[in-house]
Parts: structure tokens; C-alpha cells; sequence
């Protein structure tokens, strides 16, 4: 998405003036970063995949699973806007949006499905306390 926000931002640039974007953009960079990095290391604790196309071995639901069912996924948004503050690139707003359906569309719906047959009713009740995004 940053390539193609890149790209398009070189062929019709779309102007992004925003009064303390760069500054902005810096913390949500840091964020998202920090988000993932939470994200792995409760996911590496927990002994299953941080990689999303292998099945879980354990229904993680503590560190950032407790405020987000899909925090990794949150956070490359969250630094997709970040990064389109930061460089002042507004293709990356519209961008972060898509990445957003897409993901739902390409990754979670298959392991929303693998995780309930994994898990059953643990995930079904996980799903009814903790919101998708946040």
C-alpha cells in the first residue's frame, strides 16, 4: 500500500495540509510500532504463530488481544496513516481505509473461521467481549 500510495501520490499528488501532521505522523509511526511489537511478544509468550497464515495452537486474549481482536492488523493501519502524515503523502488515508477491507476480506474472515473451529464457544465469547479493531 505505501508503494502504491507513493505512486499515486507522484501521479496525482492529493494534498494533505494538515497544522502539526508531521508530528502526528511521528507518533502514530511510534505507535504502531509498538502496538506490533506488543503484539508478537504476547503472541510468542502465548507459544503460537505470529504468522497468519498457519492455524493457532492457543486462543491468545491477553496484552493487546484484550483491547483488539486483530491488533497487528490495527496497527499497520494506524502506520499507514502515520506514514502518510508524516511525508505528507494523502493517497495513504484513503489507502489505510482499503488496507482495512481488504484485510477483513483476505485474512480475517479465514481465521475468524479457523479460530472457531479451533476454539468454539472460548472464541465465540471472546468475539462477544472483545471489539474487532478497538
Amino acid at each position: 500500500m505505501i508503494v502504491c500510495g507513493i505512486v499515486l501520490n507522484t501521479i496525482a499528488p492529493l494534498p494533505l495540509v494538515i497544522s502539526g501532521g508531521r508530528l502526528l505522523g511521528a507518533v502514530l509511526i511510534v505507535s504502531a510500532l509498538s502496538i506490533d511489537l506488543w503484539s508478537i511478544a504476547t503472541l510468542r509468550r502465548s507459544h503460537t504463530t505470529v504468522m497468519p497464515h498457519r492455524g493457532s495452537s492457543h486462543l491468545v486474549t491477553e496484552g493487546p488481544f484484550k483491547l483488539s481482536r486483530n491488533p497487528i492488523y490495527l496497527a499497520n493501519m494506524i502506520l499507514l496513516v502515520g506514514i502518510g502524515l508524516f511525508f505528507q503523502i494523502g493517497w495513504l488515508l484513503p489507502l489505510a481505509v482499503l488496507d482495512g477491507v481488504l484485510t477483513y476480506f483476505l485474512a480475517i474472515r479465514g481465521e475468524e473461521s479457523h479460530l472457531i473451529a479451533m476454539f468454539g464457544y472460548k472464541y465465540e465469547s471472546y468475539k462477544k467481549s472483545v471489539r474487532r479493531w478497538i
